[in-house]
């Protein structure tokens, strides 16, 4: 697999769309540790078995590939490899990783690996680093709740899903900052005798640099992620002060320094948000404990941010605000030397790598350019905001969650998430080198609608909804991989992981199949122009240019279900076609569930159209 410009190229030359799912959502959480619980300090935690255990992966990965998911994106965390200690490192679950990969590639499935994070850390409300990145601060970790550092986990209380908020508390907020500004923010603040970003940073990218030469030699792999949906922390805040760009628009909404004061052992009352209005407030740290063991204290009241004098007092309100006497970046000034830093330390096990990077969630990009490192992709996430946290969809009702404007009419609604995909494929083309470009994560809650599906096994709003995504996909001839398959997900624990349940697989069975069982143009000979799939009529067109010296077929995944043993199909060249006559040889092989193209050895544009008569 190569680039080239826009596109990824086969060993045979034909441009390929790449498309399957995350696996998966409990790779999070240790394999004896269900969601909804506490984390413990993992002495004897273990990742193997994740995201299913050896012997049930032929059967998964054989699932898989007849939906045409012949991509992963799989979820390896910085905890899975060294949860033990700085060092240690769990061979036995990188000797798992190493089978498991093997029995993929033996399936025809390829995969790029991804570093994954939210919210920092399990003890943070999130997952991703070890607890000891935490400790190595002083922070006593089970404080990090009672201070309001962070919600360390969903209690079963049917409240809504909260974790993103945990990026505006203090342990995932400091933790970020220091790993990619310590630097700049805390420059005397070391661990073991290096400045603390370079020690965190370095911990990080031997872990992955450790993995990868376990795994180099596994056929399956095709590149890798450098972390899941970086964050900014504090980088960048103009007002300590104040409450600035919170990720979640409701619940508690505390500034900066508010969550210093309550990390620290004093009672801090802040504000909580409705949509569009404070609705009440929320004590932080109502026992006035202190997160820090005897003999630490707060990083940024040891960095002058504040003093703890009258009862404490902001000294420097923008102290994150600039960069080497410029406004801060954080993705230009921050994130991006650190993908470059990663690329570096993981071309040194296997140069030819594909590099897939991704800015923070809040859609921000990275610019690149001729003098960058090569092989890399774009592999932004989005989601349909409004439907992913209020677990709800109606057809003809969406809020824009940048600007939080309304959307009415099923036309507008439907073209939302395509014209959002458009933003970020239009900065690639503009600022990126016009370099591929990958959805890495986008999916929607099945436990919609107060879980009305689970009681129907009516999923087709659902279809619905995940349709709308993937025509917007499929219009901009997206790579993608859906949000997510979890082999363990059941109605009554989800994802098992903080209240999610987004997975396309459940108890067994698939759901929503048809949202996300669709044709797509897997390897074009030549260049692929536009496509599109009617559900309800199960029409599928696809035009591309026929490239005249391609030995290799083109080749189109037409899954069973919707196009049965005969499908209707139609090759023809356009008009203006060199050698119009004879037209393209076409193969339906309803057991391998492709459609072959063959251009007999002449360029031009081909008109493809399948019909299914399931």
């Amino acid at each position: 697999m190569q680039v080239k410009g826009r596109f990824l190229l086969d060993d045979e030359g034909r441009t390929l769309l790449l498309r399957g799912c995350n696996l998966g959502g409990s790779s999070k959480q240790p394999l004896d540790k269900p969601g909804g619980e506490p984390p413990v300090h993992p002495a004897g935690a273990s990742f193997v078995g994740r995201p299913f255990p050896l012997e049930e992966a032929d059967a998964h990965f054989e699932r898989l590939a007849r939906w045409g998911f012949t991509f992963l994106r799989l979820i390896v965390t910085w905890e899975a490899l060294e949860h033990a200690g700085p060092g240690i490192y769990d061979e036995a679950y990188l000797a798992y990783l190493r089978k498991l990969l093997l029995i993929a590639g033996a399936k025809g499935i390829r995969v790029f690996i991804d570093p994954h994070q939210y919210a920092w850390s399990r003890w943070t409300g999130g997952d991703g680093a070890p607890v000891w990145t935490l400790e190595k601060l002083g922070m006593e970790t089970g404080n990090i709740e009672k201070t309001g550092a962070a919600l360390v986990y969903r209690r079963k209380d049917g409240s809504r899903m909260a974790w993103p908020g945990n990026y505006n508390r203090y342990a995932s907020a400091t933790l970020f900052t220091l790993f990619f500004g310590g630097n700049t923010y805390a420059p005397d603040l070391a661990i073991e005798g290096k400045s603390v970003q370079d020690w965190l940073q370095e911990r990080y990218l031997a872990a992955f640099r450790h993995c990868f030469r376990r795994l180099k030699n596994c056929a399956a792999i095709a590149g890798w992620g450098i972390m899941n949906e970086p964050h900014q922390g504090f980088i960048g805040c103009r007002d300590a002060g104040q409450a600035e760009d919170p990720v979640l628009p409701i619940g508690a909404r505390p500034s900066p320094f508010q969550t210093m004061l309550a990390a620290s052992g004093r009672p801090v009352k802040v504000p909580v948000y409705a949509p569009g209005r404070v609705s009440g407030h929320e004590t932080f740290n109502p026992e006035g404990i202190s997160l820090f063991r005897k003999g630490f204290s707060c990083p940024w009241l040891q960095s002058g941010v504040w003093t703890e004098e009258g009862g404490g007092r902001l000294l420097k309100k923008d102290h994150f605000a600039s960069f080497r006497g410029h406004p801060a970046n954080f993705t230009e000034d921050f994130l991006k030397p650190f993908i470059i830093r990663f690329i570096e330390n993981m071309k040194e096990p296997h140069p030819s790598s594909l590099f897939f990077i991704e800015g923070p969630s809040t859609g921000s990009h990275p610019s690149w350019g001729p003098g960058d490192p090569p092989n890399v992709i774009n592999a932004f996430h989005h989601y349909d905001g409004f439907t992913l946290f209020t677990k709800t969809f109606i057809p003809w009702f969406n809020m824009k969650t940048e600007k939080f404007g309304v959307l009415l009419g099923r036309k507008k609604t439907a073209a939302y998430f395509s014209e959002s995909l458009k933003k970020s494929v239009d900065w690639t083309r503009d600022r990126m080198g016009d370099m591929p470009c990958f959805l890495g994560e986008f999916g929607l809650p099945f436990d919609l609608n107060r879980r009305k599906a689970f009681k129907t096994g009516d999923y087709r709003i659902h279809e619905e909804a995940l349709s709308r995504y993937y025509d917007g996909v499929d219009a901009h001839l997206l790579h993608s991989t859906i949000w997510n398959y979890t082999s363990d997900n059941t109605n009554e624990t989800g994802d098992n992981w903080n209240g999610e349940d987004m997975s396309i697989f459940s108890e067994g069975k698939p759901r929503g199949e048809g949202g996300w069982l669709r044709p797509y143009p897997m390897a074009t000979a030549g260049t692929p122009i536009r496509f599109t799939w009617d559900r309800r009529k199960r029409i599928f067109v696809y035009r591309f240019l026929s490239d005249a010296g391609a030995a290799a077929p083109t080749e189109i995944f037409l899954p069973s279900p919707w196009f049965g043993e005969k499908p209707e199909i139609e090759a023809r060249f356009s008009e203006t076609a060199e050698n119009a006559a004879p037209e393209p040889l076409a193969e339906y092989r309803p057991a391998e569930q492709r459609l072959f193209i063959l251009s007999g050895g002449r360029a031009g544009e081909i008109t493809v159209t399948a019909r299914g008569t399931a």
